[in-house]
């Protein structure tokens, strides 16, 4: 049931509030369900919904909610395989949740001028092909299992939490996003997808996967971890990256993955994971690194690995490769540990090992290493077990020293 306050200028006259919204309509119990658009046509002259809306599950083709501009609850539609189009000409902000999920015929969503949201979540639209909204605000946003090629419309500059996967067709996601205070995932999207973050400075937390370009040249700070695992792109630079504050670098399974470069980077909170990316020939792109927080695997068929500055790795210190690297455990055998030998650089368990045919088989945080000639030193056992592991931020007493 929907009650209007109406202003007193029309309080006499009920037939301009469906022409022009001047009332507040507060929705009986908070919430009121639209099942058909004659429901909707009721909030035609509402310039605000104090409450939330809910398309209900048998509400028709297509849903006009023109005249309210704000809905200061949520906004839902749910379980809903009948509805193909929701519009609104009116609706700028939602002050809560903007959801839907499981509507399996919608095809648009077209609100050009929502700006404002609280949450935005969509999951499984798998029919839905274009959107048009101009969404700035929003703590968190969620869009999975959709048709959409693009995402033009949603471009906030800050956020909370920002996932974004299993959409096939998305090809293209470019973004204005500064700062993410939690979490940004991207993964499962279209093959091809090109990803653009021109102004992102600081963020929490990142995984990216299934991506053929990444590009965020303004990143300065990660809180917490940057994770790529089974993209397609062949390089990735972070040119004003210096640090990681508590989290950890990884890069697993990225098959064409040639080139990385971390040329600022000084500091690695957590640990340092680069295994199983073929065609990474170099670990050379860390010139400047000079304390990792936590433990370092570097597995693959790489020939050269150096880090010229580093002074100070927390963890364990585990690099294997298929190819003869003997002068670059060398050059480390040196940090080893004390009880290895080293001077002490390195304050985990340090193992070194060349021509190790299974080196691209361990992408695990631990694990055996297996075949292959090792180049630990004297007090390093052969075929030692690395149960140590490599990831400060997992809780390992003893690795968890903060820098």
């Amino acid at each position: 049931m929907l009650v209007k306050t109406l202003l007193p200028a029309f309080m006499a006259v009920g037939s301009a509030m469906a022409q022009t919204p001047t009332a507040t309509c507060s929705a009986t119990g908070g919430q009121a369900t639209i099942n058909s658009q004659a429901d909707a046509g009721q909030y035609s002259g509402c310039k605000k919904i104090s409450g939330s809306i809910i398309i209900g599950p048998n509400a028709p083709g297509s849903i006009d909610l023109s005249g309210p501009s704000e809905i200061t609850g949520d906004l839902k539609v749910l379980n809903n395989g009948i509805i193909e189009r929701f519009s609104s000409s009116d609706l700028t902000t939602v002050g809560g949740a903007f959801e839907m999920k499981n509507v399996t015929k919608l095809i648009s969503v077209n609100l050009p001028k929502l700006k404002s949201v609280k949450t935005l979540t969509w999951q499984s639209l798998t029919r839905l092909e274009t959107i048009d909204l101009a969404v700035t605000k929003a703590d968190e946003i969620s869009v999975s299992d959709t048709f959409l090629k693009s995402l033009k419309g949603l471009d906030v500059t800050s956020i909370k939490k920002l996932d974004i996967n299993n959409n096939r067709l998305l090809t293209t996601f470019t973004s204005s996003l500064g700062s993410l205070d939690d979490l940004l995932n991207i993964q499962a999207n279209g093959i091809g997808l090109s990803v653009s973050l021109p102004n992102l400075v600081w963020i929490a937390n990142m995984t990216i996967a299934n991506v053929t370009s990444f590009s965020a040249p303004s990143l300065a700070t990660v809180n917490g971890s940057a994770r790529f695992d089974s993209n397609y792109f062949e390089s990735f630079s972070a040119p004003n990256l210096t640090a990681t504050q508590s989290g950890d670098i990884s890069f697993v399974g990225n098959g064409k993955l040639s080139n990385v470069s971390f040329p600022v980077l000084e500091r690695i909170g957590g640990g340092l994971l680069i295994a199983n990316n073929t065609e990474l020939s170099e670990l050379t792109g860390f010139p400047k690194l000079k304390a990792i927080g936590g433990a370092v695997k570097l597995r693959g068929s790489f020939k050269e690995a150096a880090f010229p500055a580093l002074e100070d790795v927390r963890g364990a210190f585990d690099i294997s490769s298929t190819e003869d690297i003997s002068g670059v455990c060398e050059v480390f055998d040196k940090q080893a540990p004390q009880n290895q030998g080293g001077n002490g650089n390195i304050q985990g368990t340090y193992s070194c090992t060349s021509n190790n045919s299974r080196a691209n088989e361990d992408t695990s945080s631990t694990g055996s290493i297996g075949g292959g000639t090792k180049n630990d030193k004297k007090n390093g056992a052969v075929g030692m077990t690395l149960n140590t592991v490599l990831f400060a931020l997992v809780g390992v007493a003893g690795f968890a020293v903060a820098l």
